[in-house]
């Protein structure tokens, strides 16, 4: 046991799993820059469940998404964070927000651990499958990540789609419309592999972007059984 401890470093921080009051206060004073400089509309929100494990996956826009995409479910959502953003003073914050770090560029094991006790304790994982943001340019190729975690622990995705969040702030003072869609949950079936299932979820996000938004999912390939 000593020398898994003391295997990676981030085995000696607290990661936190659920809402806390600290969480609240933190995303009470988000909401209220979010509601000062944008219009935010939800939809979808009876596709959420309440309880259980289950996996969040966005199209991935700015760095702002994360924070409207809490704002539309009722739970907490843990979050991967670029490792170098933990050793920084945000460190404890990202922490306390339910975010962990990732290694990128390789697979992090530590990461992907951490993701496993996440939905094995029935929490809410927040993926983007895309792995790196658009900025607007449209849907790129996704990794199979999200998909694979979703059948290892046979757990629901909620597609979720984030739009306008690359216009916040471009034209303060007046408010950025910003929509964030849940779709119906997506179930991994028995024939499912981890390609198959991210397909099924991307060409789901594909239909409810704007056209614009599509990218590389704008045309689904004949006889595609969505």
């Amino acid at each position: 046991m000593s020398n898994h401890a003391s295997s990676d470093p981030r085995d000696r921080k607290k990661y936190y799993l659920k809402d806390s009051p600290a969480r609240r206060l933190i995303f009470w004073f988000i909401r209220i820059f979010f509601d000062a400089v944008t219009d935010l509309k939800m939809e979808g929100r009876e596709n959420f469940p309440l309880d259980g494990p289950v996996i969040i996956a966005a199209n991935h826009v700015t760095n702002f998404d994360a924070f409207p995409m809490q704002f539309a479910v009722p739970r907490a959502i843990c979050y991967m964070g670029k490792a170098e953003l933990f050793n920084t003073p945000l460190d404890l914050l990202l922490r306390v927000l339910c975010a962990f770090p990732v290694i990128r560029g390789e697979k992090d094991e530590w990461a992907l651990r951490h993701a496993h006790k996440v939905l094995a304790q029935g929490q809410t994982l927040g993926m983007f499958p895309e792995g790196t943001r658009s900025k607007g340019s449209g849907l790129a190729v996704a990794k199979t990540g999200t998909a694979r975690m979703a059948i290892e622990m046979n757990c629901p995705i909620i597609p979720v789609t984030v739009v306008g969040t690359d216009q916040v702030l471009k034209r303060f003072p007046r408010r950025t419309a910003l929509t964030i869609k849940l779709l119906p949950p997506l179930l991994p079936n028995s024939n499912d592999t981890p390609l198959s299932l991210t397909d099924r979820l991307m060409f789901t996000l594909a239909a409810e972007l704007p056209e614009s938004m599509r990218g590389v999912y704008a045309k689904v390939p004949k006889g595609f059984g969505g």
